[in-house]
């Protein structure tokens, strides 16, 4: 894939899809700067096997729904490399409870952490890119915020919300060659999926039309899409990747 730009920041890719979108991305040439909040060990492993097979990263350790440490680290990128081309906000936590027990606190959590960090990172992104008029943004959101799902209400608001913030950001930068867009995930294989009982995952498996859980890397390469040059068409869409889960 071609890309203009020169580096890339993916939040929360110390392990699981933002790791495999930090490896994916080095591997088409771009500079990856790789965040974590507490997995600096796994970070640093993620750098080690990009540097090795000959791609560029940093590893970069920031709390992404702390505003302040969020901004401190864009200018940190933009100083050393003179720019901060794209941006994948892939971080996230849950929480889950059924609603009627989730506290206000609980709720909060999770849209902080999902939905707040992804818009301080767009809105610093676009400071940033709208001076070269040029830049994409990737929001790694899920199936559940355009679905629903007992017990994540709070994951839902959150990522429901993180579809239409995307789209309103679309609209804002379009204008300034800046791109926004959406991966909504569906049932990817990761550390999460493995630990999960056999009926429970060939439960989930007969939801799928597909017949099998994603890779992360089919995640990975659905982003570099997003933000290489052949989507330059492309923005204020939701890319679904659930195996037509749902359509």
């Amino acid at each position: 894939m071609k890309f203009t730009g020169k580096n890339v920041l993916v939040t929360g890719s110390s392990r699981g899809i933002g790791a495999e979108i930090a490896r994916t991305l080095a591997g088409f040439g771009l500079k990856v700067w790789v965040n974590y909040r507490s997995g600096e060990a796994e970070a640093k492993a993620v750098q080690a096997e990009i540097v090795a097979t000959g791609g560029e990263a940093e590893v970069i350790g920031f709390d992404v729904s702390d505003e302040s440490a969020f901004v401190d680290a864009v200018k940190s990128i933009v100083t050393a490399d003179g720019e901060l081309a794209y941006l994948v906000n892939n971080a996230g936590i849950t929480n889950d409870k059924l609603a009627m027990r989730m506290k206000a606190d609980d709720f909060m959590s999770v849209i902080d952490a999902n939905l707040k960090s992804s818009f301080i990172g767009c809105r610093e992104a676009l400071k940033v890119m709208r001076k070269k008029r040029f830049g994409a943004v990737v929001n790694i959101a899920s199936i559940v915020g355009e679905t629903g799902n007992a017990g994540q209400t709070n994951y839902a608001a959150s990522k429901g919300g993180t579809i239409a913030m995307t789209k309103s950001f679309a609209i804002e930068a379009a204008s300034s060659g800046i791109r926004y867009n959406t991966i909504t995930p569906g049932f990817i294989a990761t550390e999460m999926t493995e630990v999960l009982k056999e009926e429970i995952k060939d439960a989930f498996t007969a939801k799928i039309p597909m017949a099998r859980f994603g890779n992360p890397s089919e995640v990975a390469e659905a982003t570099a899409f997003l933000l290489s040059d052949h989507s330059s068409y492309i923005t204020g869409e939701t890319l679904k990747v659930n195996g037509g889960m749902l359509m």
